[in-house]
């Protein structure tokens, strides 16, 4: 049952779920309260009437497991490049374990020089959990690299639902109409960090600006 849920949201995406997806899938259900959060700290908190419209933050250097697709919509990047993450999370490293989730995962997304479309490339990044950064599980598939991020200092602001190029577009063109007229944050690449798993149908998401060095 869990597997045919799981595929009815792959098909929302417009992916396929190979049937190697249902030991990860029933893994990550079991392990699904246990969510560490990628550390970082808050330098300041912007809003009004006790509501924060949006929020900047610090996040330390750290290691992320990173897969990078160009499948012709956004949901498909993201969905196929996650269930590579999933396979390595639950079993395909070297250690032979379940590594534990962190949230949120990112995707890194450019828009093209128009500003009107995402480029196809997204990278997706899982952050290794506190006791693997040291020495992370090196991944069984070859299209999953250990990258060392560094330092990141972002604005971010929360929206809720599902993300698909349309709704990440106009997400990024409501923060820039509340932030104004800035040359301190990047204007061609962003990222769009998740929290919740896809099948939850108002997850929460933000959408980061990235602060110029």
């Amino acid at each position: 049952r869990l597997f045919a849920h799981w595929e009815a949201v792959a098909s929302t995406h417009r992916v396929s779920l190979p049937r190697d997806m249902a030991g990860p899938i029933a893994q990550m259900a079991r392990h699904s309260q246990a969510r560490e959060p990628v550390p970082y700290v808050s330098l300041s908190q912007h809003g009004k009437c006790d509501e924060v419209a949006y929020e900047e933050r610090q996040y330390p250097a750290g290691k992320w497991a990173c897969v990078t697709m160009g499948e012709p919509m956004y949901e498909q990047s993201i969905s196929m490049s996650f269930m590579k993450l999933m396979r390595y999370i639950c079993k395909e490293n070297s250690v032979g374990c379940h590594l534990g989730m962190t949230v949120p995962v990112l995707n890194e997304i450019h828009l093209t020089k128009e500003g009107t479309e995402l480029e196809r490339e997204v990278l997706t990044a899982y952050y290794l959990p506190g006791e693997f950064q040291q020495n992370p599980p090196v991944p069984m598939d070859p299209e999953i690299h250990i990258i060392e991020r560094a330092p990141l200092r972002v604005i971010t602001r929360v929206f809720y639902g599902t993300t698909t190029e349309e709704t990440i577009l106009r997400e990024i063109s409501l923060f820039w109409d509340l932030l104004g007229s800035t040359d301190t944050v990047l204007r061609e690449t962003y990222i769009v960090a998740s929290y919740e798993n896809p099948s939850v149908p108002q997850r929460r998401n933000e959408i980061w600006f990235i602060r110029r060095a």
